[in-house]
């Protein structure tokens, strides 16, 4: 069983490492900006602490648990324990092709004057500012611990790391000193620049400490120190106990505390530290042969890279892509009245999430507005979102607001806020119970005429300033009967989870999207069979779902043509004879995170079109709350498949996703068709053609 289910599907962590060497194709592209290439591989490194954290966590509790057929068939073929040794050979290799790429940054950062210097290359100038800069901004953040001395480890913060010291004394070289220091870079920055002589200079904060080593041991009258960067990785899941006594607010906040001492999964260190060192930190952090070890080069935490700095000219970044106008909303009008005439589709980043804001800041102070009603799960660390319902609990309207707590790293900020609006009169709703609230939904209950009306927006992506710059993402703005009354149904599900609501026109998770896409892809086999129009676009985060991949597999079977667009993780295995041969994957990688979910089924020339927060995973499908929501207007129906069409032309930045996963770019002699390039320049001619 376990040969043929590896056959048939790809494991969904490997693929998920797929995807990461996507990312660290990026960073080996000498086509993208020397800083872009610096930040990408910052983004490589910051995905796989949180893989880490969370999933190579998860599979290691797996293996603690008893064999099962159920428990092989969630893994696609693989024990835990073969699993975890595949992840492991796989990320080692991915390793040492990132220290392969950041050897060659530096090469090429030197050719633009810009080089990296370490504790042995300073100048006496350059020794002096170093030594001024770590007695007056480091020396106070430093945090220095004897650990020989101690009976037992401290618990080590896992999104930090530490230089590991060793220090020796000729007279007595069989009893070395240990010591570990907190490298304080979330505090003041990883990356030192030094005063310039022709030449930018950079330093490494861990380098300018190595350099004064001897100011911080110099009680030890040593005769040999070295220090080796080791970083490690702790399990991320929370621990929600059953205390009724405590409130899930108080949980949550204690679960989050006792995170930081979260089981340790993987060990990072310098290739070239001493072996009693090494074997003292995996004694004492008590690692098992279950653990990931990764040795590597000198400098870890890699996604410290996500911030490195420009130091020279504009060209070694990204062109700006401003964002655009939209050809139908005007900040300077009432957006309610533009969205009570015709549907509207925010596309970000390309559109400006302003009209969000100002959507909800419309709303706060407009008089006929009765109550505003969202759900909330990832928000900006200053949010306009909350500032904006802050202001409408103020001026009189009913606020209710569903933030999910267990919005995984980011339940500390939501506690913070779900406070604040508490504070302001604003009715908060924890989610439910034993399911995420991941939808992404508002909306506006307006008294007009003697009747109310409700206006809604149902999006892809998170309502978060910061991110919308970054992901690309739909919110539809409607005003449509058929889509607020199940809206209203939700939340009231919300308040009242007893309630198993109907709805008629909204897939919603848990209860109806797998029910719903298994009927909408039953239907296209069934007019493939009948020599009708039929075929499946899907542009999605992951692609996971055993029972959907089946369904798709059976749908290519009967002729159906099936496109699919997959930024992440991707079970399915496309182009293979007898069991998916009418199926083509590819994946686009580029400077913007693709996040949006489209859902294109022909239905015989009648297309049905939604879009919305789910991805095709079984958590998505079984234990979220996901809304997608189904695009009757027919010019966004044609504006979506257009950008689809865009997206598939793609031979730049597109990967094909082959059965060997080999992560090529689509070969192609037509004219180079970039889709998030030439996405921007669709809606910049959209816009000229409305001036006109």
């Amino acid at each position: 069983m376990t040969e043929d289910l590896k056959k048939r599907y790809v494991n969904r962590d490997l693929s998920w490492l797929e995807f990461n060497a996507r990312v660290l194709q990026e960073a080996a592209d000498p086509s993208v900006p020397l800083i872009e290439r610096w930040r990408f591989l910052g983004i490589f490194s910051s995905n796989l602490d949180e893989f880490y954290r969370v999933r190579f966590a998860s599979i290691k509790r797996m293996g603690q648990m008893a064999r099962s057929k159920a428990l092989i068939r969630d893994l696609t073929g693989y024990t835990p324990e073969e699993l975890l040794n595949e992840i492991t050979k796989k990320v080692r290799l991915q390793q040492i092709e990132g220290e392969r790429i950041h050897d060659e940054l530096v090469e090429l950062l030197d050719k633009e004057d810009i080089r990296f210097v370490d504790e042995q290359e300073l100048t006496k100038g350059q020794k002096e500012f170093v030594r001024r800069y770590f007695v007056e901004k480091v020396s106070p953040l430093v945090f220095t611990l004897m650990i020989d001395e101690l009976d037992k480890l401290p618990e080590l913060n896992d999104k930090s790391f530490y230089l590991a010291i060793k220090i020796l004394r000729n007279k007595e070289p069989e009893k070395p000193r240990y010591a570990l220091i907190e490298v304080p870079a979330a505090m003041i920055g990883r990356f030192v620049e030094l005063p310039r002589y022709g030449k930018r200079y950079i330093m490494y904060l861990e380098d300018l400490i190595r350099y004064n080593l001897n100011y911080i041991f110099f009680i030890f009258d040593f005769d040999q120190i070295e220090a080796h960067v080791v970083k490690i990785t702790r399990d991320a899941e929370l621990d929600l106990d059953n205390d009724v006594g405590r409130s899930w607010l108080e949980k949550m906040s204690r679960s989050i505390r006792d995170r930081r001492t979260g089981d340790p999964v993987r060990l990072i260190y310098d290739q070239d530290i001493s072996p009693d060192l090494l074997h003292y930190l995996k004694k004492h952090m008590e690692l098992d042969d279950l653990d990931s070890l990764i040795s590597g080069g000198r400098y870890h935490n890699k996604k410290d890279y996500l911030n490195f700095p420009n130091v020279g000219g504009p060209e070694l970044e990204n062109p700006i892509l401003p964002a655009l106008r939209h050809p139908h909303l005007d900040l300077e009008k009432s957006l309610l009245e533009v969205i009570r005439k015709k549907d509207a589709l925010l596309v970000l980043p390309y559109h400006s999430f302003s009209y969000y804001i100002r959507l909800l800041r419309e709303a706060a102070i407009d008089p006929a507005v009765q109550s505003i009603k969202i759900t909330l799960y990832r928000l900006a660390s200053q949010s306009r979102i909350i500032n904006a319902l802050i202001n409408a609990a103020k001026n009189g309207k009913e606020v209710t607001v569903v933030i999910e707590l267990q919005a995984r790293f980011d339940e500390a900020n939501n506690i913070r806020w779900t406070q604040e609006l508490k504070q302001e009169g604003v009715e908060v709703i924890f989610g439910v119970r034993g399911l995420k609230v991941h939808s992404k939904v508002l909306l506006i209950s307006r008294r007009e005429g003697g009747k109310i009306r409700d206006y809604a927006a149902i999006g892809t992506g998170n309502l978060n300033e910061s991110t919308a710059r970054i992901y690309t993402d739909y919110h539809l703005f409607t005003c449509d009967k058929r889509i607020s009354r199940d809206l209203n149904m939700l939340f009231e599900f919300f308040d009242s989870n007893y309630l198993q609501q109907n709805y008629e026109h909204l897939v919603v998770s848990p209860h109806f999207t797998r029910k719903k896409f298994y009927a909408l892809i039953d239907r296209e086999i069934e007019h493939a069979k009948n020599g009708r129009p039929a075929a499946i676009r899907m542009k999605l985060n992951a692609l996971a779902d055993i029972g959907i991949i089946d369904k798709l597999y059976e749908a290519s079977q009967s002729g159906v043509r099936i496109q699919l667009i997959v930024r992440g993780i991707c079970s399915l295995i496309p182009g293979r004879e007898g069991l998916s041969e009418h199926i083509e994957v590819i994946s686009v990688v580029d400077r913007f995170l693709e996040h949006m979910r489209l859902y294109y089924f022909e239905n015989n020339g009648d297309p049905s079109v939604l879009m919305g927060s789910a991805d095709l995973m079984t958590r998505n499908i079984d234990h979220r709350v996901e809304v997608l929501v189904p695009v009757y207007d027919t010019d966004i129906q044609q504006e979506l498949l257009e950008h689809f069409n865009i997206y598939w032309r793609d031979n730049v930045k597109a990967r094909l996703l082959d059965p060997e996963s080999q992560n090529s770019y689509r070969p192609s002699s037509d004219e180079a068709c970039r889709a998030q390039i030439d996405l921007h320049t669709y809606y910049r001619e959209k816009l000229k053609k409305k001036r006109v």
